[in-house]
């Protein structure tokens, strides 16, 4: 059959042959194209100038990986049928598909109480009535309902596609080079074993390696104190707006992104009223950025003051801790941005947060990486790692941030 497939060009993993059908027909489509719109590390250009890829690109990559395990494990004899491999393809293909702008950020302001998660499956819902069924199959591995659960590892677990895809492209374009992960050498290592995704022995330390360098990017891209301080920055010009729409005041939006901003829009609301998914998915970076560079100039103080921030990059400043922040210290410095500002003591709350962070790289209870003996016999990671480094990750890093407006002088 003549041009059976369309090929990209992937700058981490070269070409990614694509097939005709139903796989072409997603990648093909509004919805999944939508995520070239959207950045994948959202602002950690902010520290990482390179880092500017999308979530399209990473959609891409982690169904290469996808196809990648899918030939290993049937080469290793586990029997996988053609329709649950297209299916668990396109599962990772559409698992970020309801991610909005700033995806965090925006579920912490103007769409509150669902996560993309949900929306991704409303979505893969909706195309699936679009395709006459085709999905069902996808869907029900991607919500864990398939009888075989190692296909749902393969999108949301410990050595999912997704975690391994995002570490070595998020590591590539930021150019933090110790979390570039030997992705390969793990698809080659996989193997199932009573229904259940394990690794075999001889793979050990390329696990290793994976848990530290997921370590690694955490602590130096995502959670870069930098990162944080604007993700806060932006986080505080949404609630203002929201704030600001609440009182009825004019400010400008897009269409799609003034629903959200002058209606309360929370989880019951998502569900019950489709006008909310309707504007949701004409949302992407554009939107934010535009608003946020006509806000500039908007007689609210806070609001203009908060955006020319984001669009000319003053970063709030930020002040890294192991203790909780002092609240004379606290209280100290809402009395100088006031004073600076020439704002109410109690508008402060827009220019100071203190956001407490905690992360572990692996925690067990949460979907074990298990590895497998020659022997046949199994062990957790943490029991067969010779590394004290495992022992460590599963203890929770606990960190303080203090962020807040620069002041002069």
């Amino acid at each position: 059959m003549p041009n059976a497939r369309k090929i990209i060009n992937d700058p981490v993993f070269g070409f990614i042959n694509i097939p005709k059908g139903l796989l072409y027909d997603l990648v093909r489509h509004p919805l999944l194209q939508r995520l070239n719109r959207i950045k994948q590390v959202g602002l950690s250009s902010v520290v990482y100038p390179g880092a500017q890829h999308t979530r399209f690109q990473h959609s891409l990559g982690a169904f290469y990986l996808m196809s990648e395990a899918i030939h290993q494990l049937t080469a290793k004899g586990n029997f996988i049928f053609d329709s649950e491999a297209e299916a668990v393809e396109a599962a990772i293909l559409l698992h970020d598909i309801g991610h909005g702008p700033f995806s965090h950020v925006l579920e912490d302001t103007i769409v509150r109480g669902i996560s993309h998660e949900e929306i991704s499956l409303m979505l893969m819902e909706r195309i699936n009535r679009e395709m006459n069924g085709q999905l069902t199959l996808a869907i029900q591995v991607f919500k864990d309902e398939y009888p075989k659960r190692f296909l749902h590892q393969l999108v949301s677990g410990q050595l999912d596609m997704d975690r391994l895809d995002y570490l070595r492209r998020d590591s590539f374009y930021s150019g933090v080079t110790e979390g570039n992960i030997g992705s390969a050498r793990i698809i080659k290592m996989l193997d199932v074993k009573d229904d259940h995704l394990v690794v075999e022995a001889k793979g050990i330390y390329s696990i290793e390696n994976f848990l530290m360098a997921r370590r690694l990017m955490y602590w130096q891209v995502y959670l870069h104190k930098t990162s944080v301080a604007y993700e806060k920055m932006l986080v505080s010009t949404l609630r203002r707006a929201k704030e600001l729409a609440g009182q009825g005041v004019e400010l400008f939006a897009s269409p799609a992104f003034r629903f959200f901003l002058y209606n309360d829009v929370n989880r019951e609301a998502f569900y019950a009223n489709p006008e909310c998914l309707e504007n949701f998915i004409q949302l992407d970076d554009n939107d934010i950025w535009t608003s946020l560079k006509v806000w500039c100039n908007h007689p609210d103080k806070i609001l203009s003051t908060l955006s020319r921030g984001m669009v000319n990059r003053q970063v709030f400043k930020v002040e890294v801790s192991t203790e909780p922040i002092p609240q004379e210290r606290l209280e100290e410095l809402s009395q100088q941005i006031a004073q600076e500002l020439d704002i109410a003591p109690a508008d402060t709350k827009y220019f100071i947060f203190t956001p407490r962070i905690e992360k572990n790289m692996y925690d067990p209870a949460d979907d074990s990486i298990d590895i497998l003996y020659n022997d046949g016999t199994i062990r957790n990671i943490a029991e067969a790692s010779d590394m004290l480094n495992i022992s460590l990750l599963s203890k929770k890093v606990k960190k303080y941030y203090l962020c807040y407006q620069r002041l002069r002088g």
